[in-house]
């Protein structure tokens, strides 16, 4: 299983800490080269800014409810933190504080999802019959979607005189809750119905579709 997160708009700024080390990055063989370019034409001051893990800047509202922190050392390995400045970064990949929106156009990169496309389908696994569980907004699910291994989005929903709305503010809520329970699980779910049995144990009301599981809050 892999999970699948957006980064969040909410980050802390390290106040101490190494500079970025764009070797020891995720993917760095793959994807260290773009990275650089992005750096360039984005800010080169981040180069020498102060860098902690990714799961100590990233602070939004499902980062608050996932605690990643406090997830065992071997599940966090199992997240990719989609980035429109690095691509990917696992929660231990030690980044700066840094502001760039997956809309902003830069010079000589122009659209971030169309520039990582086609590095991150060489670079990420794809193995048919994994299970990738998609915590990420739209914007981040443009830059990457595997063509072999079963995709599972997850979705948030109120339900009111048997009416369902989709929601977008408690959505994060959710997918942090959901992602929670999956790593924290004592064996990771290989498929659909093995994540939303482990989601019902942690006492969310879940329901599968062909393709999602949507939490009903």
């Amino acid at each position: 299983m892999l999970v699948l997160l957006p980064p969040s708009e909410g980050k802390a700024e390290p106040a101490a800490g190494d500079p970025v080390d764009l070797g020891a990055l995720a993917f760095a063989d793959e994807l260290s080269g773009r990275r650089e370019q992005v750096l360039d034409a984005f800010d080169p001051g981040l180069r020498k800014a102060p860098a902690v893990p990714a799961a100590g800047v990233y602070t939004g509202v499902l980062f608050q409810r996932l605690e990643l922190p406090t997830v065992p050392a071997k599940s966090r390995r199992r997240v990719l933190i989609f980035s429109a400045l690095w691509g990917v970064v696992r929660p231990d990949d030690r980044i700066p504080f840094y502001k760039l929106s997956p809309k902003t156009k830069l010079e000589g990169i122009g659209a971030p999802a169309g520039y990582w496309r086609p590095a991150l389908t060489e670079a990420l696994p794809d193995k048919r019959g994994e299970l990738i569980v998609d915590m990420r907004s739209g914007a981040y699910a443009s830059f990457w979607k595997p063509k072999r291994a079963t995709l599972l989005a997850v979705r948030a929903f109120t339900e009111r005189d048997g009416e369902r709305k989709a929601v977008s503010h408690m959505a994060k809520a959710s997918r942090g809750d959901v992602a929670r329970a999956l790593l924290s699980a004592k064996k990771a779910p290989g498929d659909p119905e093995g994540a939303a049995a482990i989601a019902e144990a942690a006492g969310l009301r879940v329901e599968l579709t062909a393709d999602s599981l949507d939490v009903i809050v």
